[in-house]
């Protein structure tokens, strides 16, 4: 089946949707899932989840332009895994990018090569400003959460409480709940 996957940032772009579902159904699409909200705003792109949702193995995700899916590359890689993982296939029209096509892959792997470059600069500088932070004494490193909750932990799982809902309750990671609570055995023995 052929997906399409057409947004707009605002509600007053109602010539923009317009156009890319007309892109998407030129392309063939079966099935399109449209909204109007910020690229920014992850959380509100439920259609973008619904559709991804949807696409099974052997479909093809299509969009018109590559900013209409992803807000950066490193969006993008993660929506690309997704589809990827369950063999669900991506075309993007204004780009010719078809990852059904050799040249298609080798276009997205470049921005992919791209993307994990940028994000190893951008930790490298982050570990040189912690190292010079921790130099001139600034450095304070991050609050630990969830060993500040650990009493709550272990009296939750002393009244029954599953971790994973001991997890889920505090508001902290699950292997956080699994590790005081293996530390707290391994302290009573």
């Amino acid at each position: 089946m052929i997906i399409g996957y057409a947004r707009t940032s605002t509600l007053d772009q109602k010539a923009g949707l317009a156009a890319q579902q007309r892109d998407l159904a030129v392309a063939g699409c079966e099935k399109v899932f449209t909204e109007q909200v910020s690229s920014v705003d992850m959380l509100k792109r439920e259609k973008l989840e619904e559709a991804i949702e949807f696409a099974r193995e052997g479909d093809v995700m299509v969009v018109s332009k590559l900013d209409r899916l992803a807000r950066s590359v490193a969006h993008l890689v993660k929506i690309t895994e997704r589809l990827e993982a369950k063999g669900v296939a991506l075309r993007i029209l204004d780009g010719a990018i078809d990852t059904t096509t050799a040249n298609g892959r080798l276009h997205l792997n470049m921005l992919t090569s791209i993307a994990q470059f940028e994000r190893e600069i951008m930790l490298e500088r982050q570990r040189e400003g912690i190292a010079k932070a921790k130099a001139a004494g600034l450095y304070k490193g991050r609050k630990p959460t969830a060993k500040a909750k650990a009493d709550d932990i272990l009296k939750l799982e002393s009244e029954g409480m599953p971790p994973l809902k001991i997890a889920e309750t505090l508001g902290i990671g699950k292997s956080s709940v699994y590790r005081i609570l293996s530390e707290a055995k391994e302290k009573a023995v």
